[in-house]
């Protein structure tokens, strides 16, 4: 049995929910989400708590039962106070900047990369090297980060690349004479 699937999510008071069958619209102060889930689950509201529960005890069944439910505790979290992420672009000449609706980034490339942000992320450059992203999706706000650290990875020898703030880079030493 699931053990995630079990806890109820309290439901603050400025955040309500609406449920469909297996449709959840959550709307709060920073904005609404809506998502459809799958499978031989069920969704209950009662006085501020809201339940995931499997319709039978299959396999399939209780891995949809507790990600159902962290899926929905996220939604509940990034509508009432939203996600807010720092990566760091480290490196000689690397710098980030916002321009309109495009983040363009020089990474020692032969050409600036340039990405469009999703309308739903708000993107901040206080610095050349700080990156500040804000979303009440977690996932649209955590693929956006992924594809930002693809363009420029953190490497092992120098240090160089895109990274989340806070995050270790385990160093590797180079060649000997």
């Amino acid at each position: 049995m699931s053990r995630v699937g079990k806890l109820p999510i309290i439901v603050p008071d400025n955040v309500k929910i609406e449920i469909d069958k297996l449709r959840v619209c959550i709307s709060g102060p920073k904005g609404s989400l809506s998502k459809n889930f799958s499978g031989d689950i069920s969704f209950s509201l009662n006085e501020g708590q809201f339940l995931v529960e499997p319709l039978n005890a299959n396999k399939n069944t209780r891995a949809m039962w507790g990600t159902a439910r962290s899926i929905i505790y996220g939604m509940v979290k990034g509508v009432k106070d939203g996600f807010t992420e720092e990566l760091e672009v480290n490196g000689v000449g690397y710098r980030a900047f916002v321009k309109g609706s495009y983040i363009n980034l020089t990474l020692g490339k032969s050409h600036n990369t340039k990405i469009e942000i999703p309308e739903n992320i708000k993107v901040d450059a206080p610095k050349q090297n700080i990156i500040v992203l804000e979303s009440t999706d977690k996932e649209k706000l955590g693929q956006f980060i992924a594809l930002l650290i693809k363009q420029r990875p953190p490497e092992p020898y120098k240090g160089k690349g895109i990274k989340r703030k806070g995050q270790y880079v385990q160093r590797k030493e180079g060649k000997k004479k």
